[in-house]
């Protein structure tokens, strides 16, 4: 399944500049006076985002009947799971559903699968960790918006034994994006209540992108009440304050969020463009300047900038950014179809198949690849005509 995760919508910086020490507590930062109605948003406790009706439960039973061993159940109900046949699961960015939902829908964002493989594995007795994967900044557009995805894994492990203390030691790893396993990324395990922060952080980004900022505050506190050390919520809420006027407000939570992650390019970046918007120029101009420095060896920067320039219709600068990326990293499909679609623009029906045909190669989901395939599709029929 396609990476997802974590939505934060605008974009995060490793040291570009001295920041103050922040002392300050995630109250003090909240204006619920600027957001009436928020407390009638229905927001979802922990044990209603990991809680299964009695249909899943059965599945998780069934998923390894006849099977005795601990490590033979867990392989068991893991491929029931990725078993389109038995689950039928399409990924879907915009899902951000509780386990009952993913189950019900069969259609989820990895974090929602992730959180239902937790709740079905928990049912049948089996410990299960969650991992975040540090993988490199990766944006994806939605109704106009720059969205910056995270990623999470899990961990399955049997209970303890005599016969299985090898396995619990490495445990069975479940990743709904088979390409952040293989480049073996940086992982740190994370507790439940930073997952649930996670979840609700999704959840106010996705109302954020529909301009629904009462729903966004609702959600964005609750992250914080679960865990008010998450840097990319605080990004979020800044971004909230930022778009409803509260330009104080912005300036000083982004700075928490710096303070919570130095490393936090999207909460930079953000700050850049709250100091534009506030005529603080010289500000602004240097943290850029620095971030795009930071940022040049990512593939999915210079993807992002190769979809704005192609949203401009500057066909050749667009195509300069996909070069790029394609020069940093051959395995993302996001580059190919970015060259695919501007070597149609420019008239090159030929290089555009040809990267097309790539893109639906690497692509990650049956998705993806219908997608791809539709494309290519009506490429074959416009040379035909």
């Amino acid at each position: 399944m396609k990476n997802l995760s974590i939505f934060l919508v605008a974009i995060i910086f490793v040291g570009c500049q001295s920041v103050s020490e922040v002392q300050v507590s995630h109250q003090e930062l909240l204006y619920d006076q600027g957001f009436v109605g928020f407390k009638n948003v229905y927001v979802e406790s922990e044990s209603e985002i990991f809680e299964l009706d009695d249909e899943a439960k059965t599945f998780a039973k069934s998923a390894i009947k006849g099977k005795f061993k601990p490590k033979e159940q867990i392989y068991a109900l893991v491929q029931h799971i990725f078993s389109r046949s038995d689950l039928n699961l399409l990924y879907r960015a915009e899902a951000n559903t509780v386990a009952n939902q993913t189950f019900q829908s069969r259609a989820a964002n990895c974090l929602s699968m992730s959180i239902m493989t937790y709740a079905l594995a928990k049912e049948l007795g089996f410990g299960v960790r969650f991992q975040d994967i540090e993988i490199p900044e990766y944006w994806t557009i939605r109704e106009g918006q720059s969205l910056l995805n995270r990623h999470i894994n899990l961990q399955i492990l049997p209970r303890p034994s005599r016969e299985n203390i090898q396995f619990i030691n490495k445990g069975f790893e479940v990743d709904f994006d088979a390409q952040a396993t293989r480049q073996h990324f940086p992982k740190t395990l994370l507790k439940l209540n930073q997952v649930v922060a996670m979840f609700h952080n999704n959840n106010g980004a996705d109302a954020l992108v529909k301009k629904d900022y009462v729903k966004a505050y609702a959600y964005f506190s609750a992250a914080l009440s679960h865990s008010p050390n998450l840097s990319s919520v605080w990004a979020n809420l800044g971004y909230l304050y930022r778009l409803s006027g509260h330009y104080d407000l912005a300036e000083r939570t982004y700075l928490v969020a710096i303070e919570k992650d130095k490393t936090n390019l999207t909460a930079w970046r953000n700050l850049s463009s709250l100091y534009g918007y506030m005529g603080q120029d010289e500000k602004a101009k240097d943290i850029v300047d620095r971030v795009v420095r930071k940022r040049s060896d990512n593939p999915f920067f210079h993807v992002n900038k190769g979809d704005k320039a192609f949203e401009k219709q500057q066909w050749k600068v667009a195509l300069e950014h996909y070069q790029r990326a394609l020069r940093l990293n051959k395995s993302y499909h996001e580059v190919f179809f970015g060259l695919g679609k501007t070597y149609y623009e420019l008239g090159n029906i030929q290089r555009s198949h040809y990267y097309l045909k790539l893109a639906r190669k690497k692509s990650r989901t049956e998705e993806e690849h219908a997608t791809y395939q539709g494309k290519i599709n009506m490429l074959v029929a416009s040379k035909a005509g």
